[in-house]
């Protein structure tokens, strides 16, 4: 039955980060309701709290995917490649000056 009840809540949530204090609300809820133990009720936390942990790095994850995708679509250089490539050309203009 807790499964069930896990399902359907992060079915409700989807992918939404859900904070601690939010997850001990729904869990309070859920066990008033369907008169959960006080361990089904703390089990039902952690697990909506590993879930919702789950879906954020996930998410994190596409998301610096897509930047990556576009980036190279565009042809932007990184930070690094900036700073690399400005500290050659800082070289070249020294020599070229000697």
């Amino acid at each position: 039955m807790l499964e069930m009840l896990e399902k359907a809540v992060m079915t409700t949530i989807g992918v939404a980060v859900i904070t601690q204090k939010k997850a001990e609300e729904l869990a309070a809820e859920m066990k008033e309701r369907f008169k959960l133990s006080e361990d089904e009720g703390k089990s039902l936390v952690e697990r909506l709290q590993t879930i919702a942990t789950e879906n954020r790095e996930k998410v994190r994850e596409m998301a610096e995917a897509e930047v990556q995708k576009v980036i190279d679509r565009l042809g932007l250089v990184t930070r690094e490649e900036f700073d690399r490539l400005a500290k050659r050309v800082q070289e070249l203009e020294s020599r070229s000056s000697v």
